[in-house]
């Protein structure tokens, strides 16, 4: 396997609206959300993120909050239920770290997951590459 393709590997689960999640290394009840890669090209510059209230609880695929950028507005939906712990504060002064590090720097919010189950109904990176090629 070469390098780029073993890199891109990863334990981050998507969902079919493009969040992605991955849970905490010490801790597999917490997951932290933000938007796939396809998705924030697809928006194209990001301008705007309205995040989820901290405290708030939500059901898997419940809409939390919204993308905005240049060209659209997004919806943004957790792939998880669960309490919102944390949001991505960053975000407020630079929305564009979605664009330019959507799976480190530009995560969305952080979650308690109530049912560690619904991870397993998310798709694996090579999954969402198959949904992504079938679905576009």
């Amino acid at each position: 396997m070469n390098y780029t393709v073993q890199r891109f590997l990863s334990d981050r689960r998507y969902s079919e609206k493009h969040e992605w999640v991955t849970l905490d290394a010490n801790d597999k009840s917490i997951g932290t959300i933000g938007i796939s890669n396809y998705a924030q090209e697809a928006l194209g510059d990001v301008v705007y993120v309205q995040a989820p209230e901290i405290g708030s609880e939500h059901n898997q695929d419940d809409e939390v909050g919204a993308v905005e950028s240049v060209k659209a507005a997004n919806e943004i939906y957790t792939p998880l239920s669960g309490t919102i712990l944390e949001v991505n504060q960053a975000l407020d002064e630079k929305p564009g770290l979605i664009n330019s590090s959507c799976y480190d720097e530009g995560w969305i919010f952080k979650i308690k997951i109530k049912d560690p189950k619904e991870v397993d109904g998310l798709m694996d990176e090579k999954a969402y590459e198959q949904f992504l090629k079938s679905a576009h």
